[in-house]
C-alpha cells in the first residue's frame, strides 16, 4: 500500500520532508528548502531502499557544528513514522 509521509525538520535548512513509501521501500523523496542538489541527490541514492536501512545509514549524520542534517531527519522522520505504523498494529 502507498502512502506518503509529511514530516517537518528541525535544525536544518529544509523545513519539511516528504516521503512516499510503499511496502516499506522508499518510492521518492521531495525536501522543502535546503541545498536542493544535495537533496535530489538523497532522494536518488534512497529510492528502492528499506526503511529500515535508510535510518541505519543516516541515523546520526551531523551538518558542520550542527547536532543534525537533512540525512539525519530523514532517519529521525523515517523512524517516527515506523513507531507509529506499530502503534497501530497492537
Amino acid at each position: 500500500m502507498k502512502e506518503t509521509i509529511v514530516y517537518n525538520t528541525t535544525g536544518t535548512c529544509s523545513k519539511q520532508i516528504i516521503i512516499e513509501v510503499e511496502n516499506d521501500i522508499i518510492q521518492n523523496i521531495q525536501f522543502i528548502g535546503g541545498c536542493h542538489g544535495n537533496l535530489q541527490g538523497i532522494d536518488k541514492l534512497t529510492r528502492g531502499m528499506k526503511i529500515t536501512d535508510v535510518i541505519e545509514r543516516l541515523k546520526g549524520i551531523k551538518c558542520g557544528s550542527k547536532p543534525t542534517s537533512c540525512p539525519d531527519q530523514l532517519a529521525v522522520g523515517l523512524a517516527k513514522y515506523i513507531e507509529e505504523k506499530a502503534k497501530t498494529v497492537v
